[in-house]
């Protein structure tokens, strides 16, 4: 059977991810405690503890979340013997790139976690509190997300920052913009608009200083060539050339995550089974609904490693 392996990005963390991992396994310990030296305050204890406010913050949530899958991956390759090479492809939603490339050996975890932090900070700093927004579009192609988009931008900045999966569409860009969507996506039969609680428009051009701040710090990064090949989020390309991803993430904090079209090159490449590393099960959904002859199973827990021991 050919596997693949994902990690999940913002949106999937929740207070006291990883905890039972780590009182039950020394690896998982190691991982947070490396974090925790690398940005040279506890983040572990706010992962495990909260309070949710502090763990929401970009700058807290992004290496939050990196260090819960590797925390996983490393519990994996002690108990289960499972390792990176065991898969085909990877790939990861946004952040979750660089976590993929943490398991991939491209990064290591300290500088997985630094960057992060870089682009948490580097991202929320980009647009003043209350001048962007983000609001997903349900239930919609693709062409009629682009027309909505289009018409939108007449007001302000709005552009495409997610395309997760069929019906399921993000829209980023200024508020005075994307306050139009919902009437706008009205006239176009378009039912439901949800504005997201977030703290920033990512993934459009207002972030384009923390572009050039990612840029900086991925310039004094070193970067190996990865294991496996990592797909891209914003060229659905399999990367193995640790040099070449560097211009790629900087390139992917103002550019569309295409994750759609990821799961559908997972799917071209024969991939049978896929399992989602760290916390949350957002990415199994949206394997599920673009293409559910792929078996997609979240892994987070000490009973999923038993289970994925037994069933591997």
């Amino acid at each position: 059977m050919t596997v693949g392996i994902v990690f999940p990005g913002q949106g999937s963390q929740s207070v006291g991810m990883g905890q039972e991992l780590a009182k039950a396994f020394l690896e998982a310990q190691h991982v947070f405690q490396e974090v925790d030296d690398a940005l040279e305050y506890k983040l572990s204890q706010i992962i495990f503890d909260g309070p949710s406010e502090d763990l929401i913050l970009t700058q807290n949530t992004q290496p939050a979340l990196m260090a819960v899958s590797l925390a996983v991956m490393k519990v994996l390759e002690s108990q289960a013997k499972i390792d990176i090479s065991t898969f085909s492809l990877t790939a990861g939603h946004s952040l979750g790139q660089y976590s993929a490339l943490a398991a991939a050996n491209s990064l290591s975890i300290s500088d997985a976690a630094r960057l992060l932090k870089i682009r948490g900070e580097s991202m929320q700093k980009a647009v003043p509190i209350g001048k962007g927004a983000m609001v997903a579009v349900l239930g919609a192609d693709m062409e009629t997300v682009k027309k909505v988009a289009d018409e939108a931008s007449s007001h302000g900045i709005c552009a495409i920052a997610n395309d997760n999966c069929p019906g399921q569409v993000v829209l980023s860009g200024e508020k005075v913009a994307l306050d139009h969507v919902a009437e706008i996506a009205k006239a176009h039969g378009v039912k439901r608009c949800i504005p997201l609680p977030v703290s920033a428009p990512f993934h459009c051009n207002l972030m384009q200083p923390a572009a050039e701040a990612m840029e900086k710090a991925l310039d004094t990064a070193e970067l190996l060539n990865p294991a496996i090949p990592v797909i891209d989020n914003t060229t659905v390309a399999p990367i193995t050339d640790g040099q070449e991803m560097k211009s790629l993430l900087v390139k992917q904090v103002t550019g569309q995550v295409r994750w759609r079209e990821t799961i559908e090159y997972f799917k071209q490449q024969g991939i049978e089974r896929v399992y989602e590393v760290g916390a949350g099960k957002v990415l199994t959904g949206l394997f599920k609904k673009t293409a559910p002859e792929i078996v997609c199973t979240p892994i987070c827990t000490p009973e999923d490693i038993e289970a994925l021991v037994k069933n591997f």
